[in-house]
């Protein structure tokens, strides 16, 4: 399970109006009639227009100054397995999302305790992904795409007139760099904004920085993470608990869906990786034989080279260490294993 959350991107003119995002989550209705689109869902209700969302989540931004952020958005992306688990059942990816909200609002630290019903939210289901300059495919085959290109202006150029050559032989070349390229799909190259196999369904979140009352600040990014100041004489409790909510996350669709998750799965792994990658390799080597193996098949389909898991730490020399750790915080990044 990957889940990001991002502050509105508000830019050089911050645009206070949750509009532009919206739209963007409307990518894939584009062209359908309404009765084909995807639309929105809160903890109560289905099928709510974009309009609505717009207009409430704008009004609802009461005591923001103009460089606050207005709403943040969580992404929520379920591992392959994880959506193979459940069939990639759009149904049980909203039920989750319901239970997913239940958490993020516990994760709050308030003086009185937050639940789901004070957290403004939208959430959207979208069945497909593309891929970005990010992607570990498109960065490798990026080689192959520069020496194409330049080819390809070579061809234009005699084309046009302005060179000559042997367009025939550049043609050939191309297409041979084309079918060299490590990463393909479907016979073809993997290039940005192709749509990638497999289940891809994931969610988006819209969530108001205010609660549903317009009175108080639910912000998710706050610097705070469990603290207390004083105001007006009183201790006052303040933050938003990320490991908290993510640890919640994971615990919450293990329980709801009977999911039994591998330790390099974990959230707890990625931490480790990220703070101590001599426990996160040595918690690897205490796998009992089955998880183990079953860790290496993970990390495989991920894309992370382990032609064997060190059996003993006197294998598991510094070098190579920091080289799989390297591999697997990528394919973690990713979200290719889930975490």
């Amino acid at each position: 399970m990957y889940i990001a959350i991002t502050r509105q991107q508000l830019g050089s003119n911050f645009r206070a109006s949750s509009r532009d995002f919206v739209k963007y989550l409307e990518k894939e209705n584009e062209g359908k009639s309404i009765e084909e689109q995807e639309l929105f869902f809160n903890h109560t209700e289905n099928n709510i227009m974009p309009d609505r969302v717009i207009a409430e989540i704008d009004a609802n931004t009461a005591k923001l100054s103009k460089r606050d952020p207005k709403f943040y958005s969580i992404m929520v992306s379920p591992s392959q397995a994880e959506l193979k688990h459940i069939g990639d059942s759009p149904e049980k990816l909203k039920e989750y999302t319901r239970e997913l909200m239940k958490a993020y609002a516990a994760s709050f630290y308030r003086n009185q305790e937050v639940s789901v019903k004070d957290v403004l939210y939208f959430a959207k289901l979208e069945r497909e992904r593309t891929y970005s300059e990010k992607d570990k495919a498109v960065k490798e085959n990026q080689a192959y795409a520069s020496k194409i290109l330049e080819l390809q202006h070579q061809v234009r150029a005699i084309k046009e007139g302005r060179e000559q050559g042997d367009m025939g032989k550049l043609q050939e070349r191309i297409q041979t760099l084309e079918r060299e390229a490590p990463h393909q799909q479907n016979g073809k190259r993997i290039v940005p904004g192709m749509t990638k196999e497999g289940h891809q369904s994931h969610i988006h979140i819209i969530v108001s920085r205010k609660d549903v009352t317009n009175s108080h600040s639910l912000s998710p990014g706050s610097k705070f993470r469990t603290s207390e100041t004083m105001l007006n004489g009183e201790k006052v409790k303040q933050g938003f608990d990320r490991d908290t909510f993510y640890r919640a996350a994971e615990k919450r669709f293990d329980r709801q869906f009977g999911y039994r998750r591998n330790f390099v799965e974990t959230y707890h792994a990625r931490n480790l990786l990220d703070k101590d990658p001599k426990r996160f390799f040595a918690a690897l080597l205490g796998l009992p034989t089955n998880e183990k193996q079953a860790a290496k098949q993970l990390l495989f389909k991920a894309g992370v080279k382990v032609p064997s898991i060190p059996t003993n730490k006197a294998k598991l020399a510094y070098k190579a260490m920091m080289k799989l750790k390297k591999g697997i915080g990528k394919a973690m990044e990713s979200g290719s294993i889930g975490i």
